[in-house]
């Protein structure tokens, strides 16, 4: 089959699964920060390589990763695999925008040593409650003149959808702990805000998408915005589901991601695709199709990997499949297979895992 592809990633975070309670969405994600700090670089480095062989050994041939750590491209080059990299940025204080985009700059530069063909550059404004909106706009302006993608965390959380509308919530509250300004103005959804602030552009890739309503997925659809859909964890976080239907019917590109082992742990691209398809009504080679030439779409590299086709990188897997209970076609059999059934991952004809 066609290598995976899982359109949102966190690998340098590795090795946190179990180590974060859970708790409200605010409060876990301060202690994913805290957790953070606790970690050199040369251990996020190998956090980073240890969660992309797990992702060999996996079927998943590319990643979209989002991180603020910058090793991320390091380790695809090192370990021979294929991703865009979308560098974080953070600063929810307006007065934090210059100082913000200086060091997104640095750590571009850096970074531009490890790309290839192989290896894409991005940008990544965190979110709404991490990032101002002159910050947010300044960094689509970035990424604008340096033909750069954009990923954004986006109408994830009910928490999140409430600050931007009232400034109310336990955003607000940690906002007013740090002597932060509100957003101004208030009253948009998440969706909105991106656009006011020019960040909804071709291509953008726009992960969660939780909290959407019939405009927001409109506004997707007129700025040729990309969703990368993580079911599982939106349900271990509480989210609820995103409007996958609604989406795939709008003609929104859709893919699925498995977040980080913070928040889910063990990673299965297929048991996204299991619970992506319950949730669209999708049969088994529509929900397969989400994490291969849907997720390649998403993420901006549709024309050349996710299908076994010509001209097409040669990223295959070969997994080994059992009997299904109450289906017999190899769609069927194929979606239900355990990461453990995997025996070969090709990235460019190159094997990557072969299982011992």
């Amino acid at each position: 089959m066609p290598g995976l592809v899982n359109a949102h990633t966190h690998l340098d975070l590795t090795g946190f699964g179990g180590l974060v309670d859970d708790d409200e969405f605010p409060v876990w994600i301060r202690r994913v920060r805290s957790l953070k700090e606790t970690r050199s670089r040369d251990e996020y480095l190998r956090a980073a390589g240890q969660g992309l062989q797990a992702c060999f050994a996996a079927g998943v041939t590319t990643v979209a990763e989002t991180g603020d750590t910058g090793v991320m491209a390091q380790a695809l080059a090192e370990h021979g695999g294929r991703g865009v990299v979308y560098q974080e940025v953070f600063g929810p204080h307006p007065d934090q925008c210059s100082p913000a985009i200086d060091s997104a700059q640095r750590r571009l530069s850096a970074l531009r040593r490890w790309t290839s063909p192989a290896i894409r550059l991005g940008l990544s404004p965190h979110s709404p409650y991490t990032v101002s909106g002159p910050l947010y706009r300044k960094v689509a302006e970035l990424a604008q003149a340096e033909s750069l993608p954009l990923a954004v965390h986006i109408a994830e959380s009910v928490a999140e959808q409430e600050f931007l509308a009232a400034g109310t919530g336990p955003f607000r509250d940690a906002w007013d702990r740090r002597g932060i300004p509100l957003p101004d103005p208030l009253g948009d959804t998440p969706l909105g805000w991106l656009e006011r602030h020019g960040v909804l552009t071709p291509g953008t890739l726009c992960i969660h998408a939780v909290q959407c309503d019939a405009a927001d997925i409109d506004r997707l659809v007129r700025h040729q915005c990309t969703v990368a859909h993580c079911p599982r964890s939106n349900r271990r976080h509480g989210h609820g589901d995103a409007p996958l239907r609604a989406l795939l019917d709008a003609g929104v590109p859709v893919g699925l991601g498995t977040d980080s082992e913070a928040s889910l742990s063990p990673i299965d691209l297929l048991a996204e695709a299991r619970l992506a398809g319950e949730l669209a009504g999708l049969d088994a080679s529509g929900a397969i199709e989400l994490a291969t030439l849907g997720s390649a779409r998403a993420i901006g590299w549709g024309d050349a990997i996710g299908a076994l086709e010509p001209g097409r990188w040669g990223d295959v897997v070969v997994r080994q499949i059992g009997e299904v209970a109450g289906g017999d076609r190899l769609p069927e059999r194929l979606l239900q297979s355990s990461p453990e059934r995997v025996v070969l991952t090709v990235i460019a004809g190159v094997d990557r895992y072969r299982r011992a």
